[in-house]
Order: C-alpha cells, then structure tokens, then sequence
C-alpha cells in the first residue's frame, strides 16, 4: 500500500486569488509543495486585501490546493482600529479550526498577516500535539510597531505582546525568517525551535535580463542616460535620506531619479522632495500587465529602509529588481541583510553619507560603459537565480518540512 501524503494546512490573512505581493508568495508556497506531493489547503478570509467589499467563495481549487475562505467583517485593514479587529477575528477563526475533527493536517504554517498570527500556536498546540507547527516571518510584531512609533518600547502593551509571542514562538517546530537580521532579533524570543532563512522569491523570474522598453523609458526619464528608478510601496518602513543630495549630484550628468510609489508615506515623500527643491520625478504605479515594462526601463533599483527598521522587515524590492537583471542602490543599515547581501555578491551599492560620493563616481561611470552595465545585469539576474529564486526556496521549505515529520 503507497504512504499516505503528507499534508499542510497554510494560513494566511489574504490567498488566491488576491493579488497582494505576500498572498500571491504564500499562494506559490501552497502550489510549490502541492507540485512536491503534499496535500495542501490554504485557509484565509473571503475578502479582497484592496478591495474590502469585493469577496471570494467559500471553497476553490487552484492548481492542486483546496482553497477555503473564512468569513470575515468588512472592516477596513487600513484603519487602526480594523487592522487590529481583523487580527483578532482571524486569530480566533484559526485557533477553533484546531478543535475541528474534519481538518487533519501533518504540518501547520502560517505567517504574519495578520499581525500576531503566531498567537494560533497556542491552541494548536493543545488540541493538536502531533501536528508540526512552522512559521514564516516576513514582519516582525510589535517591534516594527514600535518602530512605526505606534507602541513605546517600554509600554506595558509592548513588554506584554512580547511575553505572548515568546510563549507562541516556543511552541513552534520551526521557524523561518527571510534575512539574518530578522533572525538576530527573533532571538530574543529564545524558542527551541529549528530556524532557517527563506527569503521570498519575485513574482517574475525571467529567463534572461529583461531588455529596457524604450517606450516607457522615455515616458519616465526623457531624455536621462542614467535611470534610477523606485517602485512600488512606500510607507513608515522607507527611508529617502540621501535621495535629493544624490539627485543634485547626478543631474548635470544626465542622472534621473524616478519615484513611482504608493503608501501611506508617500506625500511625506512627495513634500520633502518638493521642499529640498530636488530634479526628482513623480510616476503612477501601473498594473501587473505594465510591471515588466516599468521596472526595466531602469539602470538601477532603489531600496530603502529606515535604520530603525533593520530586521523587522526585509524590502522584497531587492528581490524583484534582482530577478530582472538590475543593481539594486540601498539606502539603510549596513547591518540589514539586504546590504550584506549587497556587498557579499556585487549586486549594487550602499548609499550614505559616507559612501555617497564614491557612489555617484561608480554610478556616472557605469552609465558611461555600456559593456560594464550589460555584464551587471547579467551578473544580478545569475545571483537572483543562483541564491534567491522560487524553486530554491519551494525546495528548501520541502527538505526542512519532511525531517521535522
């Protein structure tokens, strides 16, 4: 008679078919081992993360996984107070799939949206003592909120969440982060746990350097023979300190610095730019039909991250501008493990006070060498492949997974 599958319960806040970067991740976690011969079911809530009203049904299949949606209010994520609320909602809908005879999964894994997800190892671990329970940190709580400045480091909510979740975390098999820098902090938390670091893969993984589309480079930079460009999301996480300096430095040259973002804090963005009186340049974001196209339209990625952020979040840009065949320039601590990262494979530069001068010079001569630029993509792209890429990671999560049953 063939083993039985090994089978996985994976709970995250938003799944397919939500297209958020962190769904469509933990989406491919649940095909990836499907694909590896697991049984998977993904649990997450009916809504949209973009769209709150919008909602899914209860149950569909996707690519070899049971998708099941748990009802959930329509509270708005991007309110304090319904952030919070659905947190507890989906916290609490998990906790009771335990006591449900008709769920028997092998593995439990789950992440970190909602906040404090990890607080479901408690009742998982009571009621279901043989199941091996994984998580998978892509954002650290409540130290990133504190960070935010939303909970004072010493305040008795902050010294009791960390009491929890260091209750949580011992009660957890294994442990994933997705930079070192993360992992130094979950330290503190002293949890028994195996730990290891996956980080997460970009949503394209083009065969090759993608060529520059020369409609949309024009669109954004002109005329710029030197393009750098940011994208996506910006919010309390992300730093532009350096930016307009870097920005006077590089226009006589021919140097652009394009921002096509959305967050929380981009008009802050948009009004500290427009007060240093910086030649920075403003783009709207464009839909997954358009991404390729705008991302390689530039030289070069920046990444950035506020110092006192370091390892509560890892940028996932740095993997997508990588993935394309391009430099990434970081602004941050040298301490993150993106700038580690950085230094360890040549794939960009570090940008501070310090190091902004030789950057610029590095920067204006790459621009002036197309031979040179041409070899650093195709050196970017061969390191996001060789170290950083979806199958790697998908296979790494299978071989920890499989010792631990």
């Amino acid at each position: 008679m063939p083993a039985r599958a090994r089978s996985a319960l994976v709970l995250y806040h938003y799944l397919y078919p939500d297209d958020v970067v962190s769904a469509i991740c933990f989406t491919e976690l649940c095909t990836g081992l499907a694909q590896r011969g697991w049984e998977v079911t993904g649990s997450s809530c009916n809504r949209g993360s973009q769209d709150e009203p919008k909602t899914f049904p209860h149950q569909s299949e996707h690519e070899g996984v049971i998708f099941r949606r748990l009802w959930r209010p329509p509270l708005r994520q991007s309110s304090g107070f319904g952030r919070m609320a659905n947190a507890v909602w989906m916290i609490s809908a998990w906790s009771v799939l335990a006591l449900n005879p008709r769920v028997r999964p092998d593995v439990l894994i789950f992440g970190t949206d909602p906040v404090l997800s990890p607080l479901v190892a408690f009742s998982w671990r009571l009621f279901r003592p043989k199941v091996k329970i994984a998580h998978w940190c892509f954002d650290l709580y409540p130290e990133a909120a504190i960070s935010a400045g939303l909970i004072p480091a010493q305040s008795r909510a902050a010294k009791t969440l960390k009491a929890l979740l260091r209750k949580a975390y011992r009660r957890c098999d294994l442990i994933i982060d997705i930079g070192l820098c993360m992992r130094g902090l979950l330290a503190f938390y002293g949890s028994p746990a195996r730990v290891g670091t996956i980080t997460p893969w970009a949503l394209a993984e083009p065969e090759a350097p993608v060529e520059a589309d020369p409609a949309e480079r024009r669109e954004l930079f002109g005329e710029a023979t030197l393009c750098l460009l940011y994208s996506g999301s910006f919010g309390r996480a992300h730093s532009w300190r350096g930016i307009p300096e870097l920005s006077f430095a590089l226009k006589p040259a021919g140097g652009q610095i394009v921002f096509s973002v959305r967050g929380n804090a981009t008009q802050q963005l948009i009004e500290a730019v427009r007060e240093a009186g910086a030649p920075v340049l403003f783009a709207p974001p464009v839909g997954a039909d358009r991404l390729e196209a705008r991302l390689s339209a530039a030289d070069v990625h920046i990444v950035s991250l506020h110092e006192e952020w370091t390892g509560t979040v890892v940028p996932s840009k740095f993997f997508g501008a990588l993935a394309i065949g391009r430099p990434v320039l970081f602004i941050g601590s040298r301490d993150s493990s993106i700038a580690k990262w950085i230094e360890e494979f040549q794939v960009g530069w570090v940008l501070d006070e310090e190091t902004r001068s030789a950057v610029v010079t590095e920067l204006l001569a790459l621009c002036a060498d197309p031979d040179r630029k041409a070899s650093l993509f195709r050196h970017c792209h061969e390191v996001y492949h060789r170290h950083f890429g979806r199958t790697q990671a998908l296979n790494t999560w299978d071989q920890l997974l499989r010792p631990a049953l």
